[in-house]
């Protein structure tokens, strides 16, 4: 069972940035387990930063991750009725910008490389480098 001993400042620290609410948001969507590249591509951010977020949110107990292979997999913790209900606010809560429907529309573009539901192609390093060049 996973079990992370954590205050309650520092699970609502880790929440205050909109990256990470994104990486939330993204996998409480795609009802998955995502790697990291897919969450480059799909939020339209370079591995190297989303790492840092991806690392914090599972330093407080949101995100677990498991590998196969050369692959790290994230999915969202949610065996506790705490963690539930944080997940279940975040998900209500207003998304004016619409951000999470166009992080999926990526997502959904990107899942159809996987094979055998297992991510097999590296993120869009040169085109996100290229773009914000």
């Amino acid at each position: 069972m996973h079990r992370v001993n954590i205050a309650l400042h520092e699970l609502f620290s880790a929440l205050s940035d909109p990256y990470r609410i994104r990486i939330v948001r993204l996998i409480l969507e795609a009802k998955d387990e995502l790697c990291l590249c897919e969450l480059s591509d799909a939020l339209d951010e370079p591995e190297y930063k989303l790492s840092r977020h991806v690392k914090i949110l599972k330093s407080v107990g949101l995100l677990k991750s498991v590998r196969d292979g050369k692959w790290i997999y994230h999915s969202l913790v949610k065996n506790h009725n705490y963690l539930k209900a944080i997940l279940k606010a975040i998900a209500m809560f207003p998304d004016p910008d619409n951000l999470t429907q166009t992080d999926f529309a990526r997502f959904r573009k990107r899942v159809v490389k996987r094979s055998n539901g297992r991510c097999t192609v590296p993120a869009r390093v040169l085109e996100v480098t290229e773009k914000r060049a």
